[in-house]
């Protein structure tokens, strides 16, 4: 079950945390796995620590924000059978929660960039291959900022990650008769490095823990199998019961 060997997954941000975790779970199920990240080095150490472990990985560095530089990427690494739009960024508004009203204009449009149209280029690189073979699978990462929103700072990244869930949505309807699915991830709390605030957002959590990559790797293992064949235009809670992802 969930076996994935004989597909090529495509990992975007998956140069730590999150993104490490899931191209991790992805090529431990058999899949080869295209460990994209901006900066290279953070590729390259990931992807070689996938092969130490046995399973097939390479280092895919470049910009989702550009459009040619996806396509090329994606010309090089062949057929992608499985898409994970996993490359965030919250921007400069949010380090310094300001409210959008006093938010910099400059400063939107990193976060829309990043989490709207990385996703909109990404499957734009990778969906006429998956409609002419008949088979695809489409997992865009998102949040609770994407579906009703964390706080002050955070609006255009809520406008980005909102964007991208509804964007997967849509397109979910389109390419649903080729076989292509489309679903997204909408992630709660998560681990941080500091200890005290990994524990103060643990307490918020009705399963009492904060997530870890591994359990963002599991629900996509899941949905890039063909078990998953028949789950397509959803947006899944991965957040220990939290209500408000």
């Amino acid at each position: 079950m969930f076996d994935l060997s004989g597909r090529t997954a495509l990992v975007t941000g998956a140069g730590r945390n999150i993104g490490a975790g899931i191209a991790r779970g992805l090529a431990s199920q058999g899949a080869r796995v295209a460990v994209n990240d901006y900066f290279h080095e953070r590729a390259r150490s990931v992807a070689a620590e996938i092969g130490r472990a046995g399973d097939v990985a390479f280092p895919a560095a470049f910009d989702v924000t550009d459009l040619d530089g996806v396509l090329d990427a994606v010309g090089e690494i062949g057929e992608v059978d499985i898409l994970v739009c996993n490359a965030g960024l919250a921007g400069p508004a949010a380090m310094k929660a300001e409210q959008f009203r006093d938010i910099d204009p400059a400063d939107w449009r990193p976060a829309v960039d990043v989490n709207l149209y990385g996703v909109m280029n990404c499957c734009h690189a990778v969906l006429d291959g998956m409609c002419e073979r008949g088979w695809g699978r489409i997992i865009t990462i998102s949040s609770a900022a994407g579906t009703s929103g964390v706080g002050i700072g955070v609006a255009p990244y809520s406008a980005g990650k909102g964007g991208g869930l509804a964007f997967t949505r849509s397109l979910a309807l389109e390419v649903a008769r080729f076989g292509v699915t489309a679903n997204t991830l909408a992630l709660g709390l998560f681990d941080r490095e500091n200890r005290e605030v990994t524990e103060r957002f643990a307490r918020a959590v009705p399963v009492g823990r904060t997530g870890r990559p591994a359990d963002v790797a599991a629900a996509c293992v899941w949905l890039a199998s063909e078990e998953a064949a028949w789950v397509t235009a959803q947006t899944i809670g991965v957040n220990g019961g939290s209500l408000t992802s």
